[in-house]
């Protein structure tokens, strides 16, 4: 059972390294939002082997689940991740999270709705719009596939 905890003040520099690296660094920018992730609630997987950032949600507002990554994949490490989030918003009084990945993002896409995300609304274009602002969006993803739109996904519990 991999251990899940809050995000400390000492794993920020980490998390800066690992956005820079795997993500393009800051900001985020999810659904036209721009987030900054190293401000943001995170938790974080046994030794630094995973991180969820996460928008807690206001009043009204869904959280938002804005990034999921796991050193190794296949190991459990994202699906703690999640099952603790959900933990952590149900005691907020949440009952909802929402996850956006982009077109190219199979695994992503396999990875939610087997763990009950549902498809929740496809924004055509959206990628490109944001490549505007950030420029380090490449314009082909995983599994060369033309990087286009954002699709989020929604789970309920």
């Amino acid at each position: 059972m991999t251990s899940i905890r809050a995000i400390e003040a000492v794993d920020r520099p980490w998390l800066d390294t690992l956005l820079r690296e795997h993500w393009g660094g800051e900001p985020m920018i999810v659904r036209g939002v721009e987030h900054r992730a190293l401000e943001l609630p995170a938790l974080i997987a046994g030794d630094r082997e995973g991180v969820a950032v996460y928008e807690p949600g206001a009043e009204h507002r869904v959280p938002e689940l804005l990034l999921l990554h796991a050193l190794r994949q296949g190991g459990g490490i994202g699906t703690a991740l999640i099952a603790a989030l959900v933990d952590v918003l149900r005691r907020a009084g949440h009952d909802r999270l929402l996850v956006t990945t982009s077109n190219d993002n199979l695994a992503a896409l396999r990875f939610y709705q087997r763990r009950g995300f549902r498809l929740h609304a496809i924004r055509c274009g959206a990628v490109d719009e944001l490549r505007a602002r950030k420029p380090t969006i490449p314009l082909v993803g995983f599994n060369d596939i033309q990087l286009h739109d954002e699709i989020d996904l929604l789970l309920t519990f």
